[in-house]
């Protein structure tokens, strides 16, 4: 089932899960249910599997046109509180982010469409994240936003001291809002 929320093309995607003798079984993406939703079609091209540990954060990042990407995000083991922000200058929620909780025993991901910037943090050990993307990584096309921006001013629900960070999103230059 997917569920809209009020950022234009950003979705729920509860999935059905199948359980039998042998374990369980879901779909994690089909690709006409996510477009029959969507104003484009997507086209993933790369999948990304990160383990981290308990309070790691990663992000804000994003791509810029043309190689902004659009992302499925599923947990597969543990538990992220997962942040998604529209940069989007003519949308109606530009500047506003959506925060959710994903973890592995809720059969849940988040389709997040290009425009949005996107982090999470991590919030039990040996947690792994899967994303898809519909754009290759371009270093020369990737930026953040500080997970700290005063503007956003996101409640990542852990002490700033007990939070561990790449040395690239420590030091993001603040966004032009």
């Amino acid at each position: 089932m997917i569920k809209k929320t009020k950022f234009d093309n950003l979705l729920i995607i509860d999935h059905k899960c199948n359980f039998d003798s042998r374990g369980e079984f879901f779909e994690i993406f089909r690709k006409q249910l996510i477009e029959n939703e969507l104003d484009y079609s997507i086209n993933f091209c790369q999948e990304n599997l990160v383990n981290s540990s308990k309070n790691v954060l990663r992000g804000l990042h994003f791509q810029q046109n043309p190689n902004a990407q659009s992302k499925l995000i599923s947990v597969f083991s543990g538990k992220i509180f997962d942040i998604a922000v529209d940069i989007r200058k003519n949308s109606k929620t530009y500047g506003k982010y959506f925060s959710t909780y994903l973890s592995s025993n809720d059969n849940i991901s988040l389709f997040i469409p290009k425009g949005f910037a996107h982090g999470y943090i991590s919030l039990e050990n040996n947690t792994l994240v899967s994303y898809k993307v519909d754009n290759y990584y371009d270093p020369d096309s990737e930026y953040g936003i500080p997970y700290d921006d005063k503007y956003l001013n996101i409640d990542w629900g852990v002490d700033y001291n007990d939070l561990v960070i790449s040395e690239k999103d420590k030091n993001y230059d603040n966004y032009r809002w």
